[in-house]
């Protein structure tokens, strides 16, 4: 126990529908408590997104009292003890307490129980194994509330035993580091992550990358990713960046802290990556990125770089021949790391401004339609063919050399001039 509570921190804590369901389990002789993420996030007063409720209760109990109190209950995962109870339009996932009896490295067996301590033993990260009542007071088991307290993300237990058990632990230590720790990561783990890294090709790609995405999605991942790159884990999941390096980084998440841009993931990954476009559709392919993620990368890499004094007329022609983000990741890019070196450069602080005029030239820009089309074409007497299409595009080109100027009829006129 702890004699901490979140009760003046929670206001999500008196949701009826919470406080009924955790009644209802609480009832004879079993208990019902909020489980890890919910009260760790809570203690740091930040944004709860699920409530997750652990239980004496095995499954069959949980569904027969959830439904006896008008709620429904989804066993989405019962054979590792979890359902979702569905209460007032909010889902709840609700798991029986559990110990593992096998585990391959990725997936676990286990058997129903009903130490709590036994409980927090098997969770990743002291952190993640609080625990708290109806009433908000907190149960610390491991020493959760320490390290959270001190901002140290570590293994509940023998570090190595915790890895071998689930792979993706390894990539889990170095996402809560970014999320939650403070200063170097715990010695412990980086060392077992370090060791084992090589049972991280039994992972699946997609929770390879969904890992990571979470990662680099925190405040600033820079030293998380730094951990890794020094434990060779980075390496391992994203040899891309092995020789290309990932200081561009730290300018990256000052400029989004300075200029108020958003926390970008991919964005993110861009700075510590290649513009190569095989090597990034190749590294989409394998982490089976979606197909708007592997489009946007693409479209980043393929995008022709401006230079900080272009013009704001061949910004828009760039822009008209390549829409899409991709032209606007790249200046991003570019105004982040001038000044990233404007600090000491005055010819960067130059670049930058140049590089900011151009955004904003990039962010503002609809594409325009041409003003005529191939059909025009063929009502003034051009076959349908090949010819027709290279005609068009010299009209197209004539249109952007005028700064999208010339209009249908100037366009027409001189489609009439062109030898048929």
């Amino acid at each position: 126990m702890s004699g901490v509570t979140i009760a003046d921190k929670a206001a999500w804590l008196g949701d009826p529908a919470l406080q009924k369901l955790l009644a209802v389990l609480s009832t004879s002789d079993e208990t019902a408590r909020i489980a890890g993420g919910a009260v760790r996030n809570a203690i740091l007063e930040k944004p709860v997104a699920d409530i997750d409720v652990a239980t004496t209760n095995l499954p069959a109990q949980v569904i027969e009292r959830a439904e006896a109190a008008g709620f429904r209950a989804v066993p989405t995962g019962i054979e590792h003890g979890t359902v979702t109870v569905i209460a007032d339009g909010r889902p709840f996932e609700v798991t029986t307490l559990r110990a593992d009896v096998e585990t391959d490295g990725r997936h676990a067996k286990v058997v129903f129980g009903r130490d709590w301590r036994a409980d927090a033993e098997r969770r990743d990260f002291t952190i993640n194994a609080l625990y708290a009542g109806a009433d908000g007071t907190v149960v610390d088991l491991v020493g959760g509330l320490a390290d959270l307290q001190a901002r140290t993300v570590r293994f509940i237990g023998d570090a190595e035993m915790r890895i071998r058990e689930d792979y993706l632990r390894i990539l889990r230590f170095f996402r809560f580091f970014a999320w939650y720790g403070a200063g170097r990561p715990d010695a412990d783990g980086l060392k077992a992550c370090a060791r084992l890294k090589g049972g991280l090709e039994r992972l699946s790609a997609e929770r390879v990358w969904a890992e990571l995405r979470k990662l680099l999605s925190a405040a600033d991942p820079s030293r998380a990713l730094l951990w890794m790159r020094q434990a060779s884990v980075l390496t391992t999941i994203l040899p891309e960046s092995e020789k290309w390096g990932i200081d561009a980084i730290h300018g990256l998440v000052a400029a989004e802290r300075e200029l108020h841009w958003p926390a970008d993931p991919l964005l993110r990954l861009a700075a510590i990556v290649p513009p190569d476009v095989r090597r990034i559709e190749a590294m989409a392919a394998r982490l089976r990125m979606s197909t708007a993620e592997a489009e946007r990368l693409s479209q980043w890499a393929s995008a022709t770089p401006l230079a900080a004094d272009a013009t704001e007329l061949l910004a828009r022609q760039k822009l008209y021949r390549h829409y899409g983000t991709g032209l606007s990741d790249r200046l991003k890019l570019a105004l982040a790391g001038a000044r990233s070196r404007a600090v000491n450069d005055n010819a960067a602080l130059i670049e930058a401004a140049g590089f900011a005029r151009l955004l904003k030239v990039a962010e503002a820009w609809r594409r325009p339609a041409l003003p005529v089309t191939g059909k025009d074409l063929i009502e003034l007497g051009m076959q349908e063919g090949p010819l027709l299409g290279e005609r068009l595009k010299s009209l197209e080109s004539a249109w952007l050399d005028s700064g999208f100027q010339l209009g249908r009829d100037a366009l027409l006129e001189r489609a009439a001039k062109m030898d048929r």
